[in-house]
């Protein structure tokens, strides 16, 4: 079993991945709670459930999107108290007109001895390569393309202190027989519009919509056809900015907190920290309008003590159905 958990950092995102193997991996960090105000005692309480989940996995990472106080806060605190041995970030020059202690230790990161740098295709143990000693994680890099105009435009404004939000790579997590995750950073709408035909878009299990589900960030119709997620989760924006992705099913972090996702062969079950969520999410969709690949197990729902059980994706029959 592995677990992908999404943690509730109000204007901004957090993740984890417990693989089933002897792989460990963070994307990103924020020390925010609600909006974009800092909070130490909640943040100290992730760091130390990742220090925890974390324990006895030899293979250790941390992905930066891009280094923004919403993706990097607290990541000063996070090398001080875990420590980071694999730094993945795209390569860089982003500068800040104000540079906060956490930028500057982004930048010690990326430009140090533990960085590697995300491309499209790029390869790496164990990453998304195996060996006779361990298992890959099974995360791929299908973005950015080094060379293209569009990005080499956004490392630019990125150099120049501008938004380096679209130099956000796009990764995805994947298990074998199992469900499929991506993430896309803070990607902007009108940039993917111009790169889409440089990615090998396919189906998708879990998307995080990018841009923490604001309508700047909403991607593309043809590109939503082509991914199919089966769930689009919605970050924690301000409500007026959200696009809420008519015509897909979605939980939205701002309801139902942290999210975590228990992958087992074949199935996701879906968690949530907001005891009164999974009775919202029953009512606006009755389960016997679920797909018929969705399941409700009754054997989870007091299977955890740290969420509340809300839904099972059956990957497996999708699959076989489809």
């Amino acid at each position: 079993m592995s677990i992908v958990k999404s943690f509730s950092v109000g204007d901004g995102d957090m993740f984890y991945i417990k693989h089933n193997s002897d792989n460990f991996t963070t994307i990103d960090c924020c020390n925010y709670s609600d909006g974009r105000t800092v909070d130490w005692d909640l943040f100290k309480e992730h760091l130390n459930e990742i220090k925890s989940e974390s324990r006895g996995k030899n293979i250790t990472r941390f992905i930066s999107t891009h280094p923004d106080d919403d993706h990097i806060g607290g990541i000063e605190e996070y090398v001080n108290r875990i420590g980071i041995n694999n730094f993945y970030c795209v390569e860089n020059e982003a500068t800040k007109s104000e540079e906060t202690d956490d930028f500057n230790k982004y930048c010690e990161l990326r430009d140090g001895d533990k960085h590697f740098y995300l491309y499209k295709g790029c390869k790496r143990k164990w990453i998304n390569e195996s060996n006779e000693e361990r298992s890959s994680s099974g995360i791929n890099c299908l973005w950015p393309v080094t060379a293209n105009s569009e990005f080499q435009s956004a490392l630019k404004k990125a150099k120049n202190g501008e938004s380096p939000n679209n130099i956000s790579p796009i990764i995805t997590y994947s298990l074998e027989n199992g469900a499929k995750f991506m993430w896309l950073g803070d990607l902007e709408s009108d940039f993917v519009e111009k790169i889409k035909d440089n990615v090998a878009w396919g189906e998708v299990d879990i998307l995080f919509a990018p841009h923490h589900g604001r309508k700047s960030g909403k991607l593309p119709s043809d590109v939503l056809e082509t991914l199919n997620p089966k769930i689009v989760i919605i970050g924690e924006a301000p409500s007026k900015d959200l696009n809420y992705y008519a015509g897909f099913y979605t939980i939205t972090q701002n309801s139902a907190g942290d999210i975590i996702f228990e992958c087992v062969d074949g199935k996701v079950h879906i968690f949530v920290s907001e005891e009164k969520y999974p009775e919202v999410f029953a009512n606006n969709l009755n389960i016997d309008d679920f797909p018929n690949f969705w399941e409700y197990d009754e054997d989870k729902v007091n299977s955890r003590t740290d969420g509340y059980y809300l839904v099972t994706i059956n990957i497996r029959k999708y699959y076989d159905e489809n």
